[in-house]
């Protein structure tokens, strides 16, 4: 009798926590979808009421019915420039902390690539996007290299600040304890920098969309699907909300992305403080 007595406050207890868990996730989920839907209901209404043509701002209803009736088409486009978008970021990933960290462990080569890094990012990439595909071809390889091009950025720039901002203290300690250059960035430099490099990969990933985008409209294909930026571009001048589907499907895929990488990051640094109140 008295085990059974104590086990009901024990259930208890889990299945407060349980509801308190629940109201947590739907105090944090009531913000944006309460001012999503707010903008959906003011764009339906201006398209309504302001006459503007369909062709050129379709509603958010025939959005939808473009997305339910083209779902196929744009199913095989998105896993496209989703499959892109994978294997830039990847790239981009690998590229950036590789980089980040022999700049880090060699002065002369951060002062000749750190200038170079950043005069990356103002290329156009129209204005490579021929010369990539004349050196690869039309396959997939090409747009890999723009969107690792577009994404190693923010890798590399929240890296090597990290490694920059160890704990001065530390390091002088690991060299009184004998510590080879290897052991102190193994112990003390890694531990800063894969957390760093993975807070950069969620920027890139905002980016790495639209770097897909750009990717599939600058360099041509011989695929039957060519991904949704190509598709997005076909359509916008014959099928508006056909092209606002295949955008949309774009920003959700990108949210979704982001969130996830995020609760990557946690897996992978859970060493990693974070201030109470931080972002989901």
């Amino acid at each position: 009798m008295s085990t059974a007595v104590q086990a009901k406050p024990a259930t208890r207890v889990r299945a407060g926590s349980g509801d308190a868990a629940r109201r947590g996730r739907l105090a944090r989920l009531a913000p944006p979808l309460l001012l999503l839907a707010a903008l959906l209901a003011a764009w339906e209404l201006y398209v309504v009421l302001s006459g503007v043509e369909r062709e050129l701002l379709p509603a958010p209803h025939e959005v939808a019915s473009a997305i339910w009736h083209g779902g196929a088409v744009l199913w095989r486009n998105f896993a496209v420039t989703a499959e892109e978008v994978a294997l830039g970021l990847c790239m981009a990933l690998a590229l950036g902390f590789a980089l980040a960290v022999a700049m880090h462990l060699s002065p002369l080569l951060r002062r000749a690539v750190y200038p170079l890094a950043v005069g990356s990012q103002a290329v156009p990439i129209p204005v490579i996007g021929v010369l990539l595909v004349f050196w690869w071809g039309f396959g997939i390889f090409p747009k890999l290299v723009v969107i690792a091009l577009i994404c190693f950025f923010p890798v590399l720039v929240t890296t090597v600040d990290a490694l920059r901002s160890v704990d001065a203290d530390q390091l002088k300690l690991m060299r009184t304890l004998d510590a080879s250059r290897w052991q102190a960035f193994r112990l003390a430099e890694l531990p800063a920098a894969i957390p760093a490099a993975l807070s950069g990969a969620r920027v890139a990933l905002a980016v790495g969309v639209i770097g897909a985008f750009i990717a599939e409209v600058a360099t041509p294909t011989t695929g039957p699907y060519p991904g949704l930026g190509r598709q997005i571009m076909t359509d916008i001048n014959l099928q508006a909300a056909r092209a606002y589907a295949g955008t949309v499907v774009l920003v959700v895929f990108a949210v979704l992305c982001f969130h996830s990488l995020g609760l990557a990051e946690r897996k992978l640094a859970p060493w990693r403080d974070r201030p109470t109140g931080d972002h989901p």
